[in-house]
């Protein structure tokens, strides 16, 4: 078992990483940048290293200062977290050239899955169902284009090979503005992801997002933990994530386990992972892989009861699952709900001292923050500050759970989206389930 690890990351899921070593009877190291010598995990860890200034680029990006930190405090592995480097091949690559092992898969297989174009094609070789489209890049012949999105069918969408995070994607519903769209999508990929490449896809119009968590060890195991809803978004952004999806039957999630684990031994999957897809009309469609841990990982392990940290740092120090397929069992369901420091109306950011903070308790209540009261919110990163997470027998029971966390919970000092999270809760079509991916955003529009 690994000795010591650096945890490049920060935040809560710095604070869950550090726990979950700490259980396991792990050193552990924090990085953390000026900004942050306050975080509750650079003060319960074993050693700390500043690595840079407020800046993430200059700090939490700064691959040369990373790896020099595992170096001066011996560290035997980097947890990269999510976010950050956490998907950056380079980084990984370099990590292991260094000598350290990478808590993630290898990198080459994070280049294979980042590419939209080249996960697709790796998915349909291995029988993964995917949403029709252009099966490669686009090329630059015009006409070519054209007849492409008239054997797709309108509405298209065009979208950047390297992205994510909702940028670099264009929806399309004339041909009249395909030409434009797909040179504007062009122009943004290369801005913000030095990948000019664009590829395109029947747009689906009433989609729910669900995904898939998948582990996979070094010696050729891998099982699937189950289904994560996410439809909840705005701006492409988790609002609410809930484990396990309404409507999906037995036998479509043991299909798609089955294909999954296939997929992840096909490519040499190592670690942690999820399968995103598109779902409507009871067909699943594959978008994207996330090759890294999720953020809305905890209703997973609150349905499975299986910690998916520990299994990582498990897989890094190259033993095998501890579980078999056979061994996953869907217990009652789960819902979790992203707290920010953002107005909740407006969604400006909020950040600021937090003058008082109680944690919300009772039966099947987590809450995963590095909140504490006096703590200053920066303004510097994501203004994700707290997942508040309601396990129950029943959807109906965590619903009512989480209405009670919700009621609990005390943030002052700053503004966050409590408020947004306590309509959503009481919203019919929310309470009924099954809500696609644009309701919520409609939902505001209609309703500020």
């Amino acid at each position: 078992m690994l000795e010591k690890i650096l945890i490049a990351n920060r935040g809560e899921i710095a604070l869950r990483i550090l726990r979950a070593c700490r259980e396991m009877g792990i050193a552990t190291v924090a990085v953390h940048s000026e900004a942050d010598r306050d975080l509750k995990h650079v003060r319960l860890a074993d050693e700390s290293v500043c690595i840079g200034p407020a800046s993430s680029t200059e700090s939490y990006l700064n691959i040369p200062a990373i790896i020099s930190a595992a170096e001066v405090t011996d560290s035997g592995a980097i947890h990269p977290g999510y976010g950050f480097l956490s998907e950056n091949a380079d980084f990984a690559e370099r990590v292991e050239s260094s000598g350290f092992a990478f808590i993630g898969p290898r990198a080459e297989t994070i280049r294979l899955m980042g590419d939209k174009v080249s996960a697709k094609n790796a998915m349909i070789a291995a029988g993964v169902p995917c949403v029709p489209g252009s099966g490669g890049a686009l090329g630059d012949d015009p006409d070519e284009n054209m007849r492409l999105a008239d054997k797709i069918g309108y509405p298209v969408i065009v979208k950047a090979s390297g992205g994510g995070g909702g940028r670099g994607m264009r929806v399309v519903h004339t041909e009249g503005s395909l030409l434009s769209s797909i040179a504007v999508t062009k122009n943004e990929a290369k801005q913000f992801f030095a990948n000019d490449a664009v590829y395109m896809e029947k747009y689906l119009e009433h989609p729910r997002h669900v995904e898939f968590q998948v582990l996979a060890d070094t010696h050729g195991n891998a099982v699937c933990l189950g289904e994560r809803d996410c439809s909840m978004q705005r701006r492409h952004q988790k609002v609410i994530e809930e484990a396990p999806a309404l409507g999906i039957t037995p036998e479509m999630r043991e299909r798609m386990v089955q294909r999954l684990i296939l997929a992840c031994q096909e490519i040499g999957y190592r670690g942690a992972g999820t399968f995103e897809f598109l779902f409507e009309n009871g067909e699943f469609f594959f978008m994207e892989m996330n090759t890294r841990l999720q953020v809305e990982h905890p209703v997973t392990e609150e349905v499975t009861g299986i910690d998916l940290v520990r299994e990582q740092i498990r897989i890094a120090a190259g033993e095998t699952l501890s579980i078999a397929q056979a061994d996953v069992h869907i217990n009652g369901h789960a819902i979790e709900c992203r707290i920010n420091a953002e107005d909740p109306v407006k969604f400006f950011p909020s950040p600021g001292t937090v003058s008082q903070y109680h944690a919300p308790g009772g039966p099947g209540i987590r809450v995963d923050t590095h909140l504490y009261s006096g703590y200053t919110v920066p303004q510097y990163y994501d203004s994700m500050i707290a997942k508040l997470i309601a396990h129950g027998p029943t959807r109906e029971i965590a619903i009512a759970r989480m209405r009670g966390a919700l009621g609990e919970i005390v943030i002052d000092g700053i503004k966050t989206n409590i408020p947004l999270h306590i309509d959503l809760l009481s919203d019919a079509h929310f309470q009924k389930g099954g809500t696609n991916i644009h309701y919520l955003e409609k939902k505001l529009k209609n309703h500020p």
